[in-house]
């Protein structure tokens, strides 16, 4: 540590009032994973009983793909709408506009009876998905104090994964009830779960104020949220631009790849307990139970590698750990999606894989706050993270494509999409010429 700063930890500056923004930006971020995390579980269970009994892997595959880059356009609309109002509305209420709603229309999502409204709730869903991450880790960059603030945003990233294991482990409860002959469909039930966390909006509302910084930003008539200043002002297009190509990146080789990892193993899965003789409901149980286990171990890794990227940037830099971050994930996700072949993988495979994705997603939360001004923080946050996420779109269909038509003909294509779709994380790399290094600097203004 630096001799300049002080010896004690960075969580000893937080006030009670600090503490408490930090911890409900971390429950709504948690709760928001969740709902990501419960689509990625229910996704082909849900797509595969919509289409029917006679649709074939490939249709289900191309539908899920397809399923999955409608969310992220909904993720994107709402991450620059809601990022929008985070800067002219305020943060609190944008916040809570947000968990509304991605808790309500998850909920709603167990009342799909084909693709096209199940599409239209993931669409809607995807909304307030795309708005919690930029006014969250606005307001609490803006009201924690600078030395803390790396630590905190940092916190906030690493309650993503503790939200897929809490998805994780109701998808495994429910797993275990539906081989049991309790509950049939299980993926509604998942998605139901979702719509629990709604009442959290209200204490946003209730307890939550708006930062000074915000507040003095707005009293002094400046023009807040606007993308015309965003990219007519050199400085900040340069860094939206950098921060898209970033965001980019680590997006699709988590929705584009890692998070189609569950397809590629339940499908092993799916061999292997057929062999040991089971079918129906038992097989379809204990398939998502292993689904769900395979889910807490590749999140609990992405848990350690957020923290991870917090700690390495404190001794490299924002952009040296970016760089690691980048070559980590590329080579742990195409070894995973080569090798993983066998129900012991998912206690060392998945996890480096979640360690390794989800480092870049600890970046996010840290340096993408840091580019940009108060009147543009929500704003600026929002397009990088969540326009990236609009452009990885292409990503799942792209996957879908690789494994339905180009390599529909090798044994197991959805291997080799895999590792092809790996390729993107060196347009992060090539990206990071364009980043200006943040790290010790206060925040723009």
């Amino acid at each position: 540590m630096p001799p300049s700063q002080p010896k004690y930890a960075w969580y000893r500056e937080l006030n009670r009032y600090q503490w408490f923004v930090l911890g409900v930006a971390c429950t709504g971020w948690m709760f928001d994973s969740m709902a990501q995390q419960i689509f990625g579980l229910a996704r082909r269970p849900a797509i595969q009983e919509l289409l029917g009994a006679h649709a074939t892997s490939a249709a289900v595959a191309q539908q899920s793909g397809y399923a999955t880059s409608v969310f992220l356009v909904g993720w994107a609309t709402g991450g620059i709408l809601f990022g929008i109002l985070g800067d002219r509305l305020g943060r609190v209420k944008t916040m809570m506009l947000a968990i509304l709603s991605y808790t309500i229309f998850t909920g709603l999502s167990t009342l799909a009876t084909g693709v096209w409204d199940f599409d239209v709730y993931r669409f809607l869903c995807g909304l307030g998905v795309g708005g919690q991450f930029a006014v969250g880790v606005a307001i609490v960059a803006e009201v924690v104090p600078e030395r803390a603030r790396p630590y905190a945003l940092g916190t906030i990233q690493a309650f993503s994964p503790l939200g897929n294991i809490l998805a994780a482990s109701i998808g495994i409860g429910l797993g275990l009830m539906e081989q049991s002959g309790v509950i049939t469909g299980a993926w509604r039930y998942l998605f139901l779960a979702g719509a629990i966390p709604a009442p959290l909006a209200i204490l946003v509302f209730l307890k939550v104020k708006e930062p000074e910084q915000w507040l003095k930003a707005r009293a002094q008539k400046v023009k807040l949220g606007s993308y015309k200043e965003l990219f007519s002002v050199p400085r900040w297009r340069r860094n939206a631009i950098a921060g898209l190509l970033l965001s980019l990146a680590g997006v699709v080789g988590l929705w584009g790849i890692g998070y189609f990892s569950y397809d590629l193993f339940r499908q092993v899965l799916d061999t292997s307990f057929r062999a040991q003789g089971l079918t129906g409901a038992a097989l379809a149980g204990k398939t998502t139970t292993w689904i769900g286990v395979t889910s807490m171990f590749q999140n609990l890794g992405g848990f350690f590698g957020v923290y991870a990227f917090t700690y390495l940037t404190h001794y490299t830099g924002r952009r040296m750990a970016f760089a690691v971050s980048f070559v980590a994930a590329m080579f742990a996700t195409a070894y995973t999606f080569w090798h993983i072949k066998a129900i012991t993988d998912i206690f060392w495979m998945v996890p480096m894989m979640g360690f390794s994705q989800l480092m870049l997603f600890g970046g996010y939360a840290i340096y993408l706050p840091e580019l940009f001004p108060t009147r543009l923080r929500s704003t600026g946050t929002s397009f990088c993270y969540n326009v990236g996420r609009g452009l990885a779109a292409a990503g799942p269909i792209s996957f879908g494509y690789l494994t339905g038509t180009v390599f529909a003909s090798h044994a197991e294509p959805m291997r080799y999409a895999g590792v092809t779709m790996c390729l993107i994380f060196l347009v992060g790399l090539a990206a990071l010429p364009l980043a200006p290094e943040t790290k010790g600097q206060p925040l723009p203004e």
